[in-house]
Formats: structure tokens, C-alpha cells, sequence
């Protein structure tokens, strides 16, 4: 067994107040709809390797041209988790979805598996376009597509929108700029010199792997709860290592899903998704947020970046994993409107 590195991104957040966990809300991760037909599709990126997706639209969708929308999965995770449930829901409402894996994960092509490479990331996303625009199942109007990411896909998503403008209106859900995360921590939490410790170890890496040596693995979501776990581990444990969202895709195993490889992981050292956001204008811009959500800081940055239409929408209560599934509180009324009026 490949071993996973015990440091841990997440363990940043020690010194933040528990994170909204309100039971009483649905959680339902892998929600389907008998309205809604879903097809397994894979598709090739600009530099020809193959991503997997699936392809949701109404069973009774009729053929005209209808608008379409990519949907992005949290960091770590792949497309049953989270990514499948939103496109579900928004296929309910008329669009043709599709939910992705980003490269390196799920059933994308990319090794090692796990690797980090956030231009590879962003690229799926401008491939789903070039999918969609060409594809025969059921027809899209090209100047009608939407792009929305979860978490870390946020900022995937966000990256991609800057050098495409046929993704003509973007939202967020719970979103991570990985790229502060791992340069800063949350909060500004992780000094310069951890940071260099962090590069040095993964350099160092390199050298065991290029000799031959096992990949290793950090960062991610906890593999065994701990009596001093932090309040974001326990909220991440609860969604990724629980039924509530727990998924294996084919050729991995439970011990390594969430992991990234300690090798790449500082490839998001140099990610800077944030930088010239303002050039997605004037193509509209949705910000969602739990307003007790550890991640909510970004988010914000993201928001008094952006140029005008912009808006920033605070989900009372709801912590940052709240908005993978629990449907309750996920606005999905709000985002129907948001893309209908923004792909009109």
C-alpha cells in the first residue's frame, strides 16, 4: 500500500470555531431523479487526454437547442460527489448538465492518479465546452453554456472562464482558491517558512521517485477520526469518510480518495485563479456561500475582485461541506434563476 503523509492542509483551520452541522437538514449526496436521464460520456482535452463525465438531461426534454451547464467537482473528490447531485437538479430544470472528473481523478486519465496540475484542471472545463458544442445526444446552443464549480472546481472554473469566453455565466458553491490555501493556509494560518518546509519536502519527493521509490500522498480528508481532530477535519471526515458521501472510483481504494500526491501538490504554489477575474466581464458571476463556512474568506476575495454583474449569496447557518448535499439548504431555486436569466 502506497502511503499517505499525515500532514494535512486542513489541520490550518485548528484554531476556528466548530463548523455549522445542522443534522436536521436532507443530506443527499447521490440524489436521483426519475425525470432525469443520465449517460456515462468521456471526451478528449486540448492536449488529448480523455476525461470522463456524465451527461444529464429531461426525459422529456423536447430538441430544441437548450442551454447547458459544466459542473466541477470539490477538491479531491470526483463527479458522484457533489458534482452528480447539482447537475441532477439543474437537469430537473431544463438544462443539459454535465458533471465532470478533472484530470487525474475519478475516471479521467492522468498519472500518477491524484496528481495536481490546475491548468489540466481548468482545460476539462473548456473541453466540456467543446463537448457540448459538438456533441449529437440531445442539442446545445453554444451561446448558452454555463460553468459551475464546487469547492476547489470553483476556482477551476473561475481559471478556465478567463481564457474562454464560451462560458458565458459562472457560479460557485462553497468555493476554495487552492491556490491561497496552500500558499497561506486559511486565515493567513501557515507562515513563509512553512511553506518552504512544505516545497522542500515535496522536492524531495522527486528524488525518491525518480529512484524508484513509492508515491506518497498528503493533505486531504482524514482516513481515521481522531480524538483531536480540528472542526474542519470532523466536518470533511463526516461528508468523505461516512455514507453521507463516501465514494471509490474504480482502481483506487478508500485509503487514498481525497489524497493528492505529495509530490505535485505545490503545483498550486504558482495557481493564482483570482488574477485578472475581472476579465470574465461582463459575463455574470455567482458567489455562494455558507456564512459560517471555514472557506467563506475566499469567496469574499473573489467577490470584491470581480467586476460588475456580481453577487455574493450567503446561506444562513450552512457551513462549508453543507453545500456538497444537504438539499435543504443548497439554492438551487437560485441558481435556476441565475442561469436562465444569465443564458437567456
Amino acid at each position: 500500500m502506497k502511503m499517505v503523509v499525515a500532514w494535512s492542509i486542513l489541520a490550518l483551520g485548528m484554531g476556528m470555531p466548530t463548523m455549522a452541522q445542522n443534522m436536521s437538514y436532507e443530506a443527499d449526496n447521490f440524489y436521483h431523479s426519475n425525470n432525469v436521464t443520465v449517460q456515462p460520456i468521456n471526451f478528449s482535452t486540448q492536449y488529448q487526454t480523455t476525461v470522463a463525465a456524465n451527461f444529464f438531461y429531461l426525459k422529456e426534454h423536447n430538441n430544441s437547442a437548450a442551454p447547458a451547464i459544466v459542473v466541477g467537482h470539490p477538491m479531491g473528490a470526483v463527479k458522484e460527489q457533489s458534482a452528480n447531485l447539482y447537475a441532477t437538479k439543474l437537469a430537473e430544470q431544463g438544462f443539459i448538465t454535465v458533471s465532470i472528473d478533472i484530470p487525474f481523478w475519478g475516471g479521467s486519465d492522468g498519472e500518477p492518479r491524484n496528481a495536481v496540475l490546475p491548468d489540466f484542471y481548468a482545460e476539462a472545463f473548456s473541453a466540456a465546452v467543446d463537448y457540448l458544442g459538438s456533441q449529437s445526444l440531445r442539442p446545445v446552443d453554444r451561446e448558452r453554456i454555463g460553468g459551475l464549480g464546487i469547492c476547489g472546481s470553483g476556482s477551476f472554473v473561475i481559471s478556465a472562464a478567463k481564457l474562454d469566453p464560451r462560458l458565458k455565466a459562472i457560479a460557485t458553491a462553497s468555493m476554495y482558491d487552492m491556490g491561497t490555501l496552500v500558499r497561506q493556509g486559511l486565515r493567513n494560518s501557515q507562515s513563509v517558512d512553512q511553506l518552504k518546509a512544505t516545497i522542500a519536502e515535496a522536492a524531495q519527493q522527486r528524488w525518491t521517485e525518480i529512484e524508484g521509490g513509492e508515491t506518497q500522498y498528503t493533505s486531504g480528508t482524514l482516513n481515521h477520526l481522531t480524538a483531536n481532530a480540528t472542526p474542519v477535519e470532523r466536518e470533511f471526515y463526516d461528508y468523505y469518510r461516512t455514507k453521507r458521501g463516501e465514494f471509490t472510483p474504480v482502481g483506487s481504494t478508500p485509503e487514498l480518495t481525497t489524497h493528492p500526491t505529495l509530490s505535485s501538490f505545490t503545483k498550486f504554489v504558482n495557481f493564482y485563479p483570482f488574477s485578472g477575474i475581472e476579465m470574465i466581464s461582463p459575463r455574470p458571476m455567482l458567489f455562494i456561500s455558507g456564512d459560517q463556512a471555514h472557506s467563506r474568506e475566499f469567496s469574499e476575495d473573489a467577490y470584491s475582485r470581480a467586476a460588475e454583474p456580481k453577487e455574493l449569496l450567503w446561506i444562513p447557518g450552512a457551513g462549508h461541506v453543507d453545500l456538497y448535499d444537504r438539499t435543504e439548504l443548497i439554492p438551487f431555486q437560485r441558481l435556476t434563476e441565475f442561469f436562465q436569466t444569465s443564458l437567456a
